[in-house]
């Protein structure tokens, strides 16, 4: 494993996104988080500012950037509003970075230059109502050929960006005898006729960002819309999950650092039996935890997506998806715990919905239980271990 620092261009593109996340994104989060709101111009804004296909090549519209530097710009867009963070990652790294993967060239043309300057929104369709942990052996969700289309049937539930997309990857059966080997994935236009969205879905946190059921009922895909082989679809699942959780992991560095920010702040201002709370050892010791687990998921998250980007290039990494699930696994923990702390030292005012740090808080739980629970983390991690060893 590389032991590395950011470098230089790296650094830099961090700080001009942090600028323009805190300038330009930091002033919607309020706003979006009280009224379960979407401002349309985000995603034409991001694209317009070159944040949209971080990691697509010039030639169809994107950045060309690696893993780590895409990361780098999740990271900050989470820490100064994490419902955007949210909708971008599920725009950009589950849905535009898996077709630039996986489609052919006629594919890559047709969407890919939309879905780069934002006027296209995409999203991902994997979980139902009865497959969440279990998303691909309980897939209940069917695609039929029939001639030059397949006619899908099925739900999908807790989309995000599923009530705003245009194009949504959608996983299917096609082949009821095989299991999680008769999957195949399908990008659908959410104009075609038998596409609907059934219901918009209110959250405890991440508000602004949009989330939904999608039904599909007798919903025709042209075959040239199916994405790689018939049947070929779980491939193409997992490599993405492992790019998610290895991706999402940085969004809970941000949050992380934000609610340190936030709590190192409020422990300076905050007077009690005169002095400033920080200076009671209680605090003190809160503080300096935050920060270990902040710098602690940091370094292991750059080197899992430095590591992620190089097994990109050549041979895929038989342990990639040990350290992804492990990187999320410690993220997301540490992320829950560190918005707990920081609530704790805001005390009263923390409890207090208009508050930011009680933003942050109610947000935290999701990248616990969404990209695969702690719970199947710590399975993928522990059946690693005893297959391949230390």
């Amino acid at each position: 494993m590389a032991l590395f620092e950011l470098t230089e261009l790296q650094q830099q593109i961090r700080s001009e996104a942090e600028r323009f996340c805190r300038e330009q994104l930091g002033p919607f989060a309020s706003p979006m988080d009280d009224d379960e709101h979407w401002p349309d111009e985000i995603f034409p804004m991001l694209g317009a500012q070159g944040y949209l296909g971080a990691t697509v090549p010039e030639q169809y519209g994107g950045q060309g950037l690696g893993l780590l530097e895409a990361g780098l710009i999740c990271e900050v867009m989470n820490k100064w509003n994490p419902a955007i963070g949210l909708s971008w990652a599920a725009h950009d790294n589950l849905c535009v970075n898996n077709i630039y993967r996986n489609a052919n060239e006629d594919q890559r043309r047709r969407y890919l230059p939309g879905l780069c300057d934002g006027s296209l929104v995409g999203a991902l369709g994997l979980t139902e109502p009865g497959a969440g942990s279990d998303a691909l052996g309980s897939m209940a969700t069917t695609a039929v050929r029939d001639g030059d289309e397949y006619i899908l049937n099925g739900s999908k539930i807790f989309i995000t960006n599923g009530p705003i997309a245009d194009i949504v990857l959608v996983y299917a059966k096609t082949d009821l005898s095989a299991s999680a080997h008769g999957i195949s994935a399908f990008i659908v236009e959410t104009d075609t006729p038998g596409f609907a969205v059934a219901q918009k879905m209110i959250k405890q946190g991440y508000r602004g960002s949009q989330t939904g059921e999608l039904v599909f009922d007798d919903c025709r895909v042209a075959v040239e819309n199916r994405l790689g082989e018939e049947n070929a679809g779980v491939a193409i699942v997992m490599s993405g999950l492992d790019l998610e959780r290895a991706f999402l992991a940085l969004g809970c560095v941000g949050t992380t650092e934000r609610a340190l920010e936030l709590a190192l702040e409020h422990s300076e201002n905050r007077r009690q039996f005169d002095q400033p709370i920080g200076e009671f050892q209680a605090i003190a010791h809160k503080l300096a935890d935050m920060w270990v687990s902040l710098e602690t998921s940091r370094t292991f998250c750059y080197r899992v997506l430095d590591m992620c980007q190089r097994a990109a290039d050549g041979a895929p990494d038989p342990l990639i998806a040990r350290y992804a699930a492990a990187a999320i696994l410690y993220a997301a923990e540490a992320n829950t715990a560190a918005t707990n702390e920081a609530v704790q030292i805001h005390g009263g005012s923390g409890f207090m919905w208009e508050m930011e740090i009680n933003r942050l808080y109610r947000s935290a739980k999701l990248l616990e239980i969404g990209a695969g629970t702690s719970e199947v983390r710590r399975n993928i991690i522990a059946a690693s271990l005893r297959s391949d060893g230390l």
